[in-house]
C-alpha cells in the first residue's frame, strides 16, 4: 500500500469514526430535549448532528447520517413516529448534512460563507420535507396544508432554527481550526 493510499485509508477511517459518533449523537440528543416533547420539537436536535456531519466530513457521510438517524431512532426508541414523522425526516436531514456537506467543499474559504452554506441546507431540507410529508399525505390519505408546512417547517422550529444558525458555524469553525475538518475541496483547515 502506498502512502497515499494509506492516508486515504486513514481520512476514510476517521470519517467513518465521526460520522457513527454524529449517528450516535442523534440518537441520544433527543432524550435529552425529548422529555418536554414541546422542547424537542421546537429544537430540533436531531438536525444538529446531521448538518455537523456534512461540514465536517462531507457530503456522503452527511447525507448518509441523515438519512439513517431519523428511521433507526424510530426503529430503537419508538419516536419519531415512523410514518410520516421518521420517514419525511429522514430526507430532509440526508439534504441537510449532503447539501451543507457538498457547499462547503466548493464555496470559497470566506468564514462568512458558512452561514449562506447553512441557510441553503437548511432551506432546501424543509421544502424536500414539506414534499415528503405531501407525499405521505396524498398515500395514506391524510391532508397537508401550506398551514401544516409553515407550521412544521418554520413557526414551531424557530428556537432550533436559531440555535442552528448559532451553534453549527461556531463549532465548525472551531474544528477547521483545530484541524479536525475532513470536508475536502476548496476549503481547508483555517491556520
Amino acid at each position: 500500500m502506498t502512502r497515499g493510499n494509506k492516508k486515504q485509508g486513514h481520512t476514510d477511517t476517521l470519517r467513518l469514526t465521526y460520522s457513527a459518533l454524529y449517528l450516535a449523537i442523534a440518537m441520544v440528543l433527543p432524550l435529552i430535549t425529548g422529555q418536554i416533547p414541546e422542547i424537542g420539537k421546537a429544537l430540533c436536535p436531531m438536525h444538529i448532528p446531521a448538518l455537523l456531519c456534512g461540514f465536517v466530513c462531507g457530503w456522503p457521510w452527511g447525507l448518509a447520517v441523515g438519512l439513517i438517524a431519523p428511521v433507526m431512532r424510530s426503529v430503537i426508541f419508538g419516536m419519531p413516529a415512523m410514518v410520516p414523522g421518521a420517514v419525511a425526516m429522514s430526507f430532509e436531514l440526508a439534504v441537510y448534512g449532503g447539501v451543507a456537506g457538498w457547499l462547503h467543499s466548493r464555496l470559497s474559504d470566506k468564514p462568512g460563507m458558512i452561514w449562506a452554506e447553512l441557510l441553503a441546507a437548511m432551506i432546501l431540507g424543509r421544502v424536500v420535507w414539506g414534499a415528503a410529508r405531501l407525499v405521505i399525505a396524498g398515500v395514506t390519505g391524510n391532508a397537508f396544508t401550506w398551514a401544516l408546512f409553515i407550521s412544521g417547517a418554520i413557526t414551531t422550529a424557530v428556537p432550533g432554527i436559531i440555535l442552528q444558525l448559532v451553534l453549527i458555524p461556531i463549532l465548525v469553525i472551531a474544528m477547521e481550526r483545530a484541524g479536525l475538518s475532513l470536508n475536502s475541496g476548496k476549503r481547508k483547515n483555517m491556520e
